[in-house]
């Protein structure tokens, strides 16, 4: 574990003067007389105030100096540290506008940006054709980092609040009233659809696409699965996952099994308690199996199997799948089906379908993991208990 002292500037003492100086950042400090009381006094201030800016690279730079490439610099650390790296945070999902802030305001005093720049991004981002909810997140997103700069005192406190208030004043993209395309509705995907892919997919693909359509969870959620998330101890078993997407406010998401999903798990725990049951490597390797086994040319002709493989591959298979790669698996199993693409989040919307028509939207809600914070606890062991019922009958 990083010693949170680590790397610290040393107080020494600056001998033509005297005082008392430390280094930090490229800035000298001076702190009056060396060996004084009052010297190391605010020595430890500017070292307190340093480490509770998340050792910012920004820290010290006067308000009327930071440029939106350093407050862009500040805030990437603070996410990479705050949300994490995985590929679905917050840190990932705010570059794609961070990029064009960049690209258009990189050297711009941080102070200087208002209404027009925001507008400004957002036509950029108009024009790349993603989607107006897109674009709408993504400037909620530029709020969010200054609203963040202002209170690590970054921005100065009027200043800083005058711009989060016209940042504020620039409203949302409104459905017709804009140039922005609109997202295509997701549509459950349709079993003949799914059907037809089944068999280009590997036995781990096609496994991990069944239990999530028995489970009804997020392609997020089926990926992360491992032996020790499991309590088999009833007749239907439960998996309390370790992240999900109402962790942060305390919740606990639980996926209940049924026979039929409870039949494709058993296959995948007979591994290291937190290995995940569906791996990309072993995916990978029934691929390249399935390819030796249908292979036409002679074994004394060509290269035999294994023989071509690069020794240090720049780009093999991980520990686990994303929810890119899992999604990206899918695709090319429709491709080589020829069959119209679909996606993992297709297949939550027809689980919570079919669970809804027949069960009803009380026990949709339950299986499928949706949260409202305004529901009391009085209500947790019947919705429990829809939920297993579901799995009984259809998991």
């Amino acid at each position: 574990m990083t010693n949170p002292l680590s790397k610290l500037p040393k107080l020494r003492k600056h001998k033509a003067s005297g005082q008392a100086v430390a280094t930090l950042l490229g800035k000298d400090y001076y702190f009056g007389p060396y060996g004084s009381k009052a010297a190391r006094a605010a020595y430890d201030r500017l070292l307190a105030e340093y480490l509770a800016s998340g050792r910012s690279p920004a820290f010290g730079t006067r308000p009327d100096e930071l440029t939106i490439i350093e407050l862009i610099a500040a805030y990437s650390q603070f996410m990479k540290r705050y949300y994490g790296t995985s590929s679905s945070s917050e840190y990932h999902r705010i570059k794609s506008v961070l990029t064009v802030m960049k690209r258009l305001y990189g050297k711009t005093p941080a102070a200087e940006f208002g209404a027009l720049q925001l507008k400004a991004v957002r036509e950029m981002l108009i024009a790349t054709k993603v989607t107006r909810g897109y674009i709408n997140a993504q400037c909620h997103r530029v709020r969010r980092m200054f609203r963040w700069a202002v209170g690590e005192g970054l921005l100065g406190e009027e200043r800083g609040a005058a711009i989060l208030q016209v940042l504020a004043a620039v409203g949302p993209l409104k459905a017709g009233r804009t140039e922005a395309r609109e997202a295509e509705p997701v549509e459950p995907v349709s079993s003949q659809l799914l059907e037809a892919t089944l068999p280009h997919c590997t036995p781990v693909l096609a496994d991990l696409i069944r239990f999530q359509l028995l489970t009804g969870c997020r392609p997020g959620e089926a990926i992360q699965v491992t032996p020790r998330m499991v309590d088999r101890s009833g007749d239907v078993w439960t998996i309390k996952l370790d992240k999900h997407k109402t962790a942060h406010r305390g919740k606990q998401r639980v996926l209940y099994c049924g026979p039929q999903a409870q039949a494709i798990l058993a296959k995948y725990l007979l591994r290291g308690p937190d290995d995940v049951c569906f791996s990309p490597a072993e995916s990978e390797a029934q691929r390249r199996q399935a390819r030796t086994e249908a292979r036409k040319t002679p074994p004394s002709c060509g290269n035999r199997p294994g023989t071509n493989r690069v020794r240090k591959p720049r780009r093999k298979p991980g520990k686990a799948f994303t929810t890119g790669t899992y999604g990206n698996a899918i695709r090319y199993a429709c491709k080589r089906a020829g069959v119209e693409t679909w996606s993992p989040n297709q297949l939550r919307h027809k689980a919570a379908t079919e669970i809804r028509k027949q069960f009803g939207l009380d026990a949709a809600s339950v299986m499928l993991g949706h949260s409202d914070l305004a529901i009391t606890q009085v209500y947790a062991e019947a919705d429990t208990e829809k939920a297993l019922s579901v799995a009984r009958k259809i998991g």
